[in-house]
């Protein structure tokens, strides 16, 4: 489980260069069902809103703002002003429990004892616009920004063996399901940075399921991948960076793609933030490709290209409506079908516990020939952990295994 710094009142979308900006901050699950139990301090921080430099944002200097606690949950804060602003600026505005730590670091999952989402996540406003014509009713700002940075492998054979990234994802601040960050794809995202970390040659040659993804996820060979249920995007761009690093210096696959569905209500968003994050996705066959994928219909005439030729499909915190299950269980016998049973494509799933009664997917999994083996976890601050499930068809699984 991770808890999150957001706004509960955002900050306006312009402002008075003489005055003060007007928040609630808030400490809260994914989800904001769960407020943060102890009391902790949030520090602020102002950016430029035309600084181009990825560094110097980690470079602001924060100042203490308030002291969390559930007594002033819902107090409202004046924060001051940029120092220096002027007229016409545009500044953004950062919110953080640990004034070192503005982006969310996806390595700070290793050790044996992991820091990565001890802490609530930081946050970072949109561009407020300060200028003498702002009115006391101006609009409240309807999206933030969190950023995450990791450092991607490359090949043996490249002069520079590892490659800093940072992602920007950019959220809602409505309680719209599919326009907001959750706990299981943040989870499998920082996962995916430890897989494609292990360059271990007795671990990618093994026949392991972890083996196996790897290849099907990682190879500087062409391969075809789908996501389903793709919210703002995370895990696709954290696999699309990552493959564009990796497959860097074997030259641009023939084939293959990297397809990103969901709802039409989830596209105008995930195609922000692909194109937000295009700086990271250097290889045309690594880039998100955002496609309609509706569970509750057949599935779309595109996916016919991927016939024979499914590398994996792989999705994040998809089990939150169990009335959905048999949708979702439908969708995948299909996706699974484009292939031979010969060769069938691996399953990824993100998935942290709401409910008990989510389990029941890995029992209706196994009706279509799929067994999940628990790969890993990230148990973050505490609560439920973000577990990580491999599926693989026709072969049962070893360790835990619902069936």
């Amino acid at each position: 489980m991770f808890y999150y710094v957001s706004f509960l009142r955002p900050p306006p979308s312009q402002a008075l260069p003489s005055s003060t900006v007007n928040i609630v901050p808030q400490i809260a699950n994914d989800l904001r069902t769960e407020l943060f139990g102890d009391s902790l301090d949030i520090f602020y921080s102002w950016y430029p809103a035309g600084e181009t430099d990825e560094n110097s944002i980690d470079t602001a200097k924060p100042v203490r703002l308030t002291t969390w606690k559930h007594t002033n949950a819902y107090k409202e804060i004046n924060v001051p002003l940029p120092p220096g602003v002027r007229d016409g600026q545009s500044w953004r505005l950062i919110l953080s429990s640990e004034p070192q730590h503005i982006s969310i670091n996806f390595h700070d999952a290793r050790g044996a004892e992991p820091k990565f989402g001890k802490t609530p996540f930081a946050v970072i406003s949109m561009p407020i616009n300060f200028t003498k014509n702002a009115t006391k009713n101006s609009k409240k700002q309807e999206k933030i920004e969190r950023r995450y940075s990791f450092i991607a492998p490359r090949l043996q054979n490249s002069e520079n063996s590892r490659v800093k990234l940072t992602l920007k994802i950019i959220e809602q601040t409505s309680f719209d399901l599919d326009k907001k960050i959750w706990d299981s794809g943040i989870g499998l995202s920082s996962w995916l940075v430890s897989l494609a970390g292990n360059v271990d040659s007795s671990v990618q040659e093994s026949d392991s399921a972890v083996a196996q993804l790897r290849r099907a996820l990682f190879s500087p060979a062409a391969r075809n991948i789908i996501e389903l249920g793709a919210g703002t995007g995370i895990v696709a761009l954290t696999l699309g960076a990552l493959r564009s690093v990796l497959v860097a210096d074997e030259g641009e696959p023939d084939d293959g793609c990297l397809i990103t569905t969901d709802l039409p209500s989830a596209m105008p968003l995930l195609k922000q933030n692909i194109s937000l994050n295009s700086h990271n996705l250097t290889r045309q066959t690594a880039c998100p490709r955002p496609e309609i994928l509706d569970w509750d219909a057949d599935i779309p005439p595109y996916t016919q290209a991927l016939r024979g030729k499914l590398d994996a499909i792989i999705m994040a915190d998809v089990t939150y409506n169990t009335a959905s299950f048999p949708a979702l269980i439908r969708t995948l016998s299909r996706l699974i079908k484009l292939n031979s049973i010969d060769r069938p494509p691996m399953i990824l799933l993100g998935y942290k516990e709401r409910d008990v009664a989510e389990r029941t997917l890995w029992t209706m999994a196994t009706e279509i020939g799929v067994h999940f083996e628990l790969a890993g976890e990230r148990p973050g601050a505490g609560g439920a952990p973000v577990e990580v499930w491999i599926g693989q068809i026709g072969r049962p699984a070893k360790g835990m295994v619902y069936s």
